[in-house]
Parts: C-alpha cells; structure tokens; sequence
C-alpha cells in the first residue's frame, strides 16, 4: 500500500510530500510527477517516483494498486479540459480498487468559472463510486504574496474584488489537511470546506503590506472588466485573465469567506495569517 500524491513537485505537491515525510516511511509515499529530475531530492530521501501525466492516460494504467490511498492535486493546464485530466486519474483508481482518492476542489460557495472543472470532477468522482474526500481549498495566501514587487512599486493593491473579504491561509496549511485525510481513518466519502481562521478585505492587506514593507500602500478597487484588462495588459492570456477576475467578483459577493474551521479542524493546529505570510516573503 502507496500514499500517492499526483503533481508531486507543484507548489501544494511538493508541500504535501514533505509533511507525509514527517509521518510515515519514505517508501509507502509515491510521488507522481511529469520531470523526474525535479523530483531527485524526494528520491534521494526514499521517496518512490513514478513518472505520468493527465494527458497520457496509458502512464497511469499500472501505477496504482489495490488499497493505496490517493492525492488527485487539481492540474493547471486550464486549455486542455481538466475534467477529462482528472478522469484519468480516476478511471485507474477506481480500476486499481483504492481505497481512498482524495481530490483538491474549491470551496462549494464559489461561483466563479474556476469552480466549473472542480465541480465536473466533483461529479465524475461521485459517479465512479471510490471512496472518496473533497478537499475544498480555499484560498492560498501565497496567491498574493507571491505577487508583491508591483505592489512595492506602485504602492498600490489593485483587484476587483469591492469590501469581500477572503479566508486564506498557506499552502502548507491545506497540504497539511490533505496528509491528516491520507494518513488518518474515517474520512471516506467526507467534504471538507478549507479555509483560513481569518477573513480580511483588501483595504486590509493593503495596510498590512504597507505597515511591515515601512511605506504607503492603498487599496485600489476598480471593475472586472478593468481588472481583465491590467492583467492581459501584464502579458496574462485572455481566458486565463478572465477567470482570475471572476474569482474577485466571487470574492466581492462572499463566496471566498469559509467559516467552517474545518482547514484548522483538520490540522490540529490555527491557519497561517496573511500577515505571517506577507512577513516571509518580504523576507525572501
């Protein structure tokens, strides 16, 4: 028996990989990944490489085996029909008889097109009769500040996403949700709503940033249709700088805002603020 993570050497992958590492033998971890050079230094710790991509649904005929547990980390490729990606993946799940298929979704509230392909493999998920858990992510913090030399620059946070207010917390926060579902008992056929114990506006993070970097920074709110054109006007491809303003749409109406404390519930320990967040990478 594998825990198997997909997308082993993504931002969450790779996250999830080094907390497993802290609870079980290296040699019961997986990690599926497209470039196996990215993944040398799991190898180098024991970790077991198996090389398959979504798009090559003969890569996974034989990697999964009767009672693993499963990682399914949402894929990026948002031009290549994610939902038939992920049907890969559980179409040679459900033909390993797994014991477990966790998936990373997005929060049952949002709206927006993002959510659309999180609900198709909701629904194919479902349908395959797998034990399953939905992992519905909310926010990363780092989706922000990963993104702060503009805003250092201009002195300004430019989105479109009004006074909503958004429940974010790490990556290692959610990766560590995902480990306490793979290497617990009891969470077949579970939903979970993830999210950060704290919700903050905008107007919030603006004064955050400002407050540690030691100068003015302003929340500057303008429409969707404005914010498509800055972040297609920044090189984003068109659809791609759709979808991310249609997520501060969601965020304007509520939909980012997840009060269930499961992320917390999960991980036995409070969400990373987006202040700690902000602190970090100001550092880096």
């Amino acid at each position: 028996m594998s825990i198997v993570v997909t997308g082993a050497t993504g931002h969450l992958g790779r996250h999830v990989v080094e907390q497993l590492l802290e609870k079980v033998p290296a040699d019961q971890i997986t990690a599926v990944v497209r470039d196996p050079e990215k993944a040398s230094g799991f190898a180098a710790r024991g970790v077991k490489i198996a090389v398959a991509d979504y798009n090559a649904p003969e890569t996974f005929a034989a990697l999964l085996s009767a009672g693993d547990k499963v990682l399914l980390i949402s894929g990026n490729e948002f031009d290549k029909g994610r939902v038939q990606q992920h049907q890969v993946v559980i179409d040679a799940a459900k033909a390993a008889g797994v014991a477990l298929l966790a998936y990373t979704s997005a929060p049952g509230t949002l709206k927006a097109a993002l959510a659309d392909d999180h609900r198709g493999t909701e629904k194919a998920l479902l349908a395959s009769g797998l034990p399953y858990a939905l992992l519905r992510n909310g926010w990363y913090n780092e989706n922000y500040t990963e993104q702060l030399a503009p805003v250092l620059q201009y002195g300004a946070v430019v989105q479109a996403a009004g006074t909503g207010r958004v429940s974010s917390a790490s990556r290692a926060d959610y990766a560590g949700a995902a480990v306490a579902v793979l290497t617990g008992e009891g969470h077949e056929n579970k939903t979970y709503e993830l999210g950060g114990d704290e919700a903050w506006s905008f107007a919030e993070y603006a004064a955050e940033v400002g407050k540690q970097a030691g100068k003015e920074i302003v929340y500057n709110p303008v429409t969707v249709e404005e914010f498509t054109g800055i972040l297609t006007g920044a090189g984003l491809p068109g659809p791609f700088a759709a979808i991310l303003a249609g997520v501060d749409a969601s965020i304007e109406q509520g939909e980012l805002e997840v009060t269930s404390g499961d992320l917390s519930r999960l991980t036995g320990r409070p969400t990373t603020p987006i202040a700690d967040s902000i602190a970090a990478a100001l550092k880096g």
